[in-house]
């Protein structure tokens, strides 16, 4: 399992560390069921958000006993069966959410993440693309980031900075098809439309992931009083979190 999907598995409402894909950044909608059911997906979101996972599973479970035929429910077990690896069970309930809701087409997303780390690539993408295209798609951005994310593993740049190039045309503030771009545009040693893109990226989105991005990218390009400053910023805006480490880490690299 790629790093950047595994972390994906987890974004219930806001995971975005650099490199991760977005595939489920949209919240779970609030489920519509019975008092007892309503109850055991809440609970399950709750730890999902907060990393019990298999707590989540659990009360995920008994949300989908007390009503089978939820696809908010049947949604919220396959993240949490995705979270703990058993992406066969997650595809399961993907699966069962839109044939009770063909319409609820964020779940394409939670699916073709779940695909893709059980090896059926193509497959994964093909829901990516069915996601994007449709019209009633809420957050077509993120299903073409996705796909620039698959791409980008694959190592087919062009495409890779095609899709991402579109999730920032369809949401210019949403931070992390910045990130994936960024890559590949360094993966082709394109640093200084890197280095520009990420300073754009930080006007738009002033996101913790992108201060640390655009000040691994000054550190590369030797620029290092102004990686200071984005690093710094980094940790001021995550300080107890993976991109403040990751910012005091690059920081001790620094000359001084």
């Amino acid at each position: 399992m790629t790093k950047c999907f595994r972390a994906a598995i987890l974004l219930i409402p806001v995971l975005l560390v650099p490199s991760a894909v977005a595939l489920v950044r949209p919240a779970v909608a609030l489920a519509q069921g019975s008092p007892e059911g309503e109850s055991h997906f809440n609970s399950g979101l709750i730890h999902l958000r907060e990393g019990r996972v298999d707590m989540a599973v659990k009360e995920f479970e008994r949300a989908v006993k007390s009503d089978s035929k939820n696809p908010y429910f049947r949604k919220g077990l396959g993240q949490a069966y995705a979270g703990r690896g058993d992406f066969k069970d997650a595809i399961k309930q993907f699966r069962e959410a839109l044939e009770l809701n063909p319409y609820y087409v964020d779940v394409r997303n939670d699916l073709g993440t779940a695909l893709i780390l059980a090896g059926n690539r193509e497959e994964g993408k093909r829901e990516f693309l069915t996601a994007y295209a449709d019209a009633t798609n809420p957050t077509p951005e993120v299903s073409a980031r996705n796909l620039g994310q698959a791409y980008l593993d694959e190592k087919n740049y062009p495409e890779a900075i095609n899709w991402f190039r579109t999730a920032i045309g369809r949401a210019p503030a949403y931070p992390d098809p910045y990130l994936g771009l960024a890559a590949a545009l360094m993966a082709t040693d394109r640093l200084d439309e890197a280095v520009i893109l990420l300073e754009s990226g930080v006007e738009a989105a002033p996101a913790p992931g992108l201060y640390l991005a655009v000040g691994q990218a000054y550190f590369k390009a030797g620029r290092f009083a102004e990686a200071r400053s984005s690093l710094e910023e980094a940790m001021r805006k995550d300080p107890s979190g993976p991109v403040g480490q990751a910012a005091a880490q690059q920081l001790q690299s620094l000359p001084h």
